[in-house]
């Protein structure tokens, strides 16, 4: 805990103040459905429905494809405009279904980091069946992609063992926490792993759970996180990450929102106090600065 201002111990790249990551979920395609051998569908968030029976909901259905269809277009395409790299958490069966979204990602050279084999909690899982589901996103993502996952970031959910399995399993870092804007590392069981703190107050989905809550509260929201963190650099290690969703941030009433505040940090990142980021850039960064020493 920082209670007294003091030389920061190291910097991001450029002296810059402030690490920001653009992080893109993918889970379109791999949300709950009884065809892929769920009890129930998927809620459908946006219009609080959560169906509890064993029934297929076409119509969530195409709610999560408008994401890919419209929303995935829209987002890529602010991506490329502003030159702004992306970490994109997939579920892996969800690339392997938008092999057109999968192949825009690497062209546009974006970072694909793994959220899960499919948009499910983990919690359930014993360690040989959690063990078994990481290494099937990763192989999944590898063959979609062309690259293995350097990161992890699940569906809320955990469980006791999932930090030292990703560790075992060879990732760079892991996105599970929200209790710092700054990496750290953790070594489960001896095997180190950089811990990624992720967000959530910026995300997009509070506009999704609590439909009162709108594009322009979220677009203030966030360029005040931006600015308070970039103020506060100057004396501070700060990282901040903003995660967005296909279906969420691609409608047309909250797209621009999204063009605002990537105009934004783009003016800011060439005034030179904002440094946008991949989190695996941000991770290698720090395990090069802050090497680990057991």
């Amino acid at each position: 805990m920082h209670y007294q201002r003091s030389p920061k111990p190291w910097h991001w790249p450029g002296q810059a103040r402030l690490a920001l990551s653009i992080v893109v979920n993918v889970e379109e395609g791999a949300e709950a459905n009884i065809v892929d051998g769920d009890k129930y569908p998927e809620p459908v968030d946006e219009m609080g429905i959560a169906l509890k029976q064993s029934i297929r909901n076409h119509g969530n259905e195409s709610n999560y494809r408008y994401g890919l269809t419209r929303g995935a277009p829209r987002v890529m395409r602010l991506l490329e405009e502003h030159g702004i790299p992306a970490t994109f958490t997939a579920c892996a069966l969800a690339l392997e279904r938008a092999p057109e979204l999968a192949r825009e990602i690497v062209r546009q050279g974006h970072e694909v980091t793994s959220h899960g084999w499919r948009w499910q909690h983990q919690f359930r899982m014993n360690e040989d069946e959690e063990r078994a589901y990481i290494r099937k996103a990763v192989a999944s993502i590898e063959a979609t992609t062309g690259r293995k996952p350097c990161g992890w970031l699940s569906r809320y959910l955990l469980t006791d063992h999932t930090r030292r399995l990703l560790a075992e399993e060879g990732f760079l870092y892991h996105m599970d926490d929200y209790g710092d804007d700054e990496p750290r590392w953790e070594d489960p069981a001896g095997h180190p792993i950089v811990v990624l703190p992720y967000q959530v107050d910026n995300n997009d989905m509070k506009m999704w759970a609590e439909p009162s809550y709108t594009p322009d509260q979220w677009l203030k929201y966030a360029i005040d996180n931006l600015e308070w963190s970039l103020a506060e650099g100057e004396h501070e290690v700060n990282m901040m990450s903003l995660g967005l969703h296909l279906r969420i941030i691609g409608r047309p009433g909250r797209i621009w929102a999204l063009q605002k505040f990537l105009a934004h940090a783009a003016q800011r990142a060439r005034e030179g106090g904002v440094w946008i980021a991949t989190r695996e850039q941000i991770a290698r960064h720090y395990a090069a600065q802050v090497p680990w020493k057991g």
